[in-house]
């Protein structure tokens, strides 16, 4: 740590961001001091970090996405410094949460898997272990989502346009990224990744695309304007914005650029490293380091580590491929066959010629290799890298990686028995399961300070901050009517922030005696956020027209982004919208529902919903959603999950017990025999007050202003519009079910709150087994072989 205190230092770096007084710095520039100070405390624990992470055996881990949120508090938090920094802030006159406020999100990810790798790093480096992620630096990340007549709008999300303190330029060690029409420079950029109660400080490595030379002056001396500006344009894509729209063949391409330009930079370094280490034979560069590819978008890795090998070490390809074969292991995200990236043949033969070469051999090898094991020529075909004119990524991987695993145990062993069969039949023993978590420090400690206050009187100590399962000896507080009282008075307070926080931030006044029910997560017709939708329609009719009284109050909770190129989903976004409207300028209706879609969520607004939430809508179709995390952050912060048996759910119902959680729906064994004889229109017609509901998308009770967007999704259902499968996501055949749970767990929370709170304790003190602690220790010992590597 620096010589110099934090409070001493603070005011120092203020006054050299803001070339003022700290009282007289604007919010944005004392923010930056602050967090500049911050650096300064950690920078000499970083660098040797650093240093001991590269003596010893260390995992690095490849992803596209990494939703960090917002960093001073959170380093604050962990470093144990928020008391001081209120200090600090209050000297100069400023409020804390008012100089919070003035950080933009990271926009580096999108939802789960970037939030995972998030929380991932957070564990890794408070447990200790040598473990470094690599991503892209992108400009814009996903997009700023605003809503225009209820309708979705994407505009850049210019969260670096300012100084970012907590990103620091590594422009010395830079990279060359070449492909065949052009060459690039990977300059990194690091994000110091602080642990709870550690001197160790991690690093995310982010890669920005920059052109061999900034300015081509003589092209532009020439006249030639447009050259010089495309050249450099063209290069500064490649880390613009994150998932560009792939519905085009140039987006596709702008894609695979984007991965293998941020893999090809960090297996250079990571190559550079181990021969600054360990010397210049390859051939055990597996033995000090492993690779996590997070999902299929770093698989380019493959070949190129091969590549790298072969061509630039002088490696044969049978020592290549062992080093290979013994460095990668891949996490799968989906159980969606058709959702595994492909991509064109001829997209790799354009962008890199040398990358299609060693593809096509492993291709060559692997069929060799399918016809020894007696394996079928169609089906080995099927499974191949290449074929049909494509490059499949996710064969790639399960044929080259040493470990595939899953992220919760339904979704593991949907992989073996489906979606991955093939391979886990070849080798069996690589398959294994790593359910999701998430860092209690972010989820827990920092954005709920009254529960966290609570648990560690109750417990004696913030052990349970590096050790969630020491929740689990609080259980027993479960009949003590003053800790459950104390506990209903802490989610009231969180409600009553929450509420000020959309007043102000949406103008949407919402009643906090209402149950807060929430749905945050990427929208996609799996995760059915249409369900809900047509829940609310329903409750609405329920309400308006049937004459219903009995009805507790409600508070409807979205928060959702839509991919640019996926229509139905956009359209499910304006539907929720206008049945917002719907409901909430109803002079009737609106005293006892609300809805409100939080515009342009990211990790700052999930930190206000989660705490506040009572009830986690986690409703996928069962078999459909991986694991899932945010069901599990509600879960600590004591939201009882409302959900299917699908993805983590089936764990957290396990840990809790089903009494503790209200859980509705087709199982996923269950689904192959319902859908054999399932009708949708006809259950639409049988399920009373469906039909009504499913109607009013079309007969004028609300406008799609003249899209068609509302009749398409009625269609996707009732009949899949003549060219799709009607309903296949089971929205309408779990629709009684849903209404009958959901209505159900309504009047209990009204009816007993003491038994309310009690499951809601359950929920927290069982939490253990879903921090990300837990997942990285499993990872750090069962895959990836490593040890804590504390420095002193």
């Amino acid at each position: 740590m620096t010589s110099q205190p934090f409070e001493t230092a603070a005011p120092g770096h203020i006054r050299g961001f803001s070339g003022a007084s700290p009282e007289n710095s604007t919010v944005k520039k004392f923010w930056t001091g602050l967090s500049a100070a911050v650096i300064d405390q950690i920078a000499e624990d970083w660098d040797n970090t650093k240093r001991a992470y590269a003596a010893t055996r260390q995992q690095a881990y490849f992803s596209a996405e990494f939703l960090e949120g917002r960093a001073l508090l959170n380093n604050l938090t962990n470093l144990g410094l928020v008391d001081k920094a209120k200090q600090v802030a209050s000297e100069h006159g400023r409020d804390l949460s008012d100089v919070l406020e003035a950080e933009h999100d990271a926009a580096l990810g999108n939802g789960g898997l970037g939030r995972l790798a998030a929380c991932f790093l957070d564990s890794a480096v408070t447990g200790n272990y040598p473990v470094t992620g690599y991503g892209l630096l992108y400009r814009y990340g996903l997009f700023r989502q605003e809503f225009d007549n209820g309708f979705q709008r994407e505009y850049p999300d210019a969260w670096k346009e300012s100084f970012y303190p907590f990103i620091v330029r590594r422009g010395t060690q830079q990279r060359t990224v070449t492909f065949d029409d052009m060459s690039v420079r990977a300059v990194p950029y690091d994000m110091p990744i602080t642990g709870y109660g550690t001197k160790n400080v991690g690093t995310l490595r982010l890669w920005d695309a920059k052109p061999m030379e900034e300015f081509d002056y003589d092209a532009f001396n020439s006249q030639r304007f447009s050259d010089a500006i495309l050249e450099r344009e063209a290069v500064h894509d490649l880390t613009r914005v994150l998932y560009p729209n792939d519905s085009t063949y140039a987006g596709k391409v702008l894609r695979v650029r984007q991965q293998y330009f941020f893999v090809s930079a960090s297996l250079q370094e990571m190559i550079d490293n181990y021969v600054a280490q360990h010397g210049d034979d390859l051939r055990d560069f597996h033995r000090f380091n492993s690779i996590q590819l997070n999902d299929t978008h770093p698989v380019v890795g493959i070949p190129e580590l091969m590549r790298l090998l072969m061509d630039e070490h002088g490696l044969g390809w049978e020592d290549a491929w062992a080093v290979t074969t013994r460095t990668f292991a891949y996490t799968n995200h989906t159980v969606l066959q058709e959702a595994l990236e492909t991509w064109d043949a001829g997209i790799f033969k354009q962008l890199f010629w040398r990358i299609w070469e060693i593809v096509v051999e492993i291709d060559r090898r692997y069929r060799k290799d399918m016809e020894k094991r007696g394996v079928g020529p169609e089906e080995a075909n099927h499974y191949s890298p290449v074929h049909d004119g494509s490059v499949h990524m996710a064969w790639i991987a399960c044929y080259a990686a040493y470990s595939v695993n899953g992220v919760a145990a339904l979704h593991t062993e949907i992989l073996k028995r489906d979606t991955l069969k093939f391979w886990y039949d070849l080798y069996p023993q690589r398959f294994n399961n790593k359910t999701n978590g998430v860092t209690p420090r972010r989820w827990l400690r920092m954005c709920n300070p009254r529960l966290s206050a609570l648990l560690d009187r109750l417990s004696g100590s913030d052990e349970w901050v590096t050790d969630l399962d020491k929740l689990s000896e609080l259980r027993s507080y479960v009949s003590e009517d003053s800790v459950m009282e104390e506990l209903r008075e802490i989610k009231s307070a969180n409600k009553r922030d929450f509420a000020e926080w959309v007043a102000r931030t949406g103008g949407v006044e919402i009643d906090t005696d209402s149950i807060f029910d929430a749905q945050i997560k990427r929208l996609h017709e799996y995760k059915r956020q249409l369900l809900n939708a047509l829940y609310i329609l329903d409750l609405y009719f329920r309400i308006k027209i049937d004459g219903e009284t009995d009805v507790p109050k409600r508070t409807f909770i979205f928060g959702a982004k839509a991919a640019p190129g996926y229509t139905r989903a956009k359209g499910i976004i304006k539907l929720i919208n206008t049945i917002g409207d719907l409901v909430n300028n109803d002079p009737e209706v609106s005293r006892t529902l609300r809805v409100v879609f939080v515009e342009n969520y990211n990790v700052s607004p999930a930190e206000q919903i989660i705490p506040a939430a009572d009830i986690s809508e986690q409703i996928s179709t069962a078999g459909k959603e991986a694991s899932g995390t945010s069901n599990m952050k509600f879960m600590m912060n004591g939201a009882l999950t409302l959900g299917t048996m699908d993805g983590a759910n089936v764990e957290i119902a396990d840990a809790v017990g089903e009494d503790n959680a209200y859980i509705f729906g087709a199982r996923e064994d269950e689904l192959p025999r319902l859908r054999s004889t399932y009708n949708p229109a006809a259950v639409a017609k049988q399920v009373p007050g469906l039909k009504r509901a499913l109607d009013a998308l079309i007969d004028g009770t609300l406008d799609d202003a003249g899209t068609g967007t509302f009749h398409d999704i009625r269609g996707s259902l009732l009949d899949g519009n003549g060219w799709e499968t009607p309903d296949v996501y089971y929205v309408l055949g779990d629709f009684a079910d849903y209404r009958a749970t959901r209505d159900r767990m309504a009047h209990e929370y009204v009816a007993d709150p003491l038994h309310w709170a009690r499951m809601c304790w359950v929920n927290i003190c069982e939490s253990g087994r879903f921090s990300s602690d837990r997942t990285i220790r499993d990872y750090a010992t069962e895959v990836w072989k490593i040890d804590p590597t504390p420095i002193r």
